[in-house]
């Protein structure tokens, strides 16, 4: 016994059958970082002048080795003492919004988030972190339908359960270069290629 054809009823109480509508068709929509995450400051964790600062730099680059020039990365990470939570009243709000538009500039806050420019770089300034070795930090880039997690080691941590679990090849991509006593280069490689390896992306269950 043959079935009708099923049929959809839309909103204007109109039903059409089922197969004659087309495949939506499957697309990235975006990236929207520079209208929909602004924020002032953010490359500055640190407040300006701070004789204890570092400086952490690098690029973004796609897995053709180009930059990639408007990603944007956030960095979290634990204050000199180990404390876990920045100070408080560091960020400022819109007065008529309550929207949050910047810092204030004056303490130590623990989290960043700075784009890439046309070059694909970035720069963060930040107090080394106590307790912890490392910075994480969040991806969020073109072609991404999820963002990705990694780590910026401030120096090699032997004893680092993550570090001590790599290959010696995998665990450099997660470990910024010294380029003197306050600078430091990480730059993240979204994929592999042969004169590279792909950075080191975490999981969380």
């Amino acid at each position: 016994m043959s079935r009708p054809a099923p049929t959809t009823t839309f909103a204007g109480g109109a039903a059409r059958r089922a197969s004659a509508l087309p495949p939506t068709a499957s697309q990235t929509v975006g990236p929207f970082f520079g209208y929909a995450l602004p924020f002032t400051g953010g490359a500055d964790i640190v407040p300006a002048g701070h004789p204890d600062a570092i400086t952490l730099h690098g690029r973004v680059y796609d897995g053709a080795s180009n930059p990639v020039p408007d990603a944007l990365l956030e960095f979290w990470q634990p204050a000199p003492d180990g404390s876990r939570t920045g100070a408080p009243g560091t960020l400022r709000r819109d007065p008529v919004t309550g929207a949050v538009i910047g810092r204030h500039g004056a303490d130590f806050t623990g989290f960043g988030r700075v784009p890439t420019d046309a070059d694909g770089h970035y720069t963060l300034r930040t107090l080394p972190p106590g307790g912890a070795p490392y910075l994480s930090v969040c991806v969020f880039a073109r072609g991404l339908l999820h963002h990705l997690f990694t780590r910026a080691y401030l120096a090699d941590a032997p004893n680092d359960p993550l570090l001590s679990a790599l290959e010696p090849r995998r665990r450099t991509t997660l470990i910024a270069a010294p380029e003197d006593e306050r600078q430091l280069r990480f730059d993240i490689h979204l994929q592999g290629a042969d004169t590279h390896e792909e950075t080191v992306f975490l999981d969380f269950a």
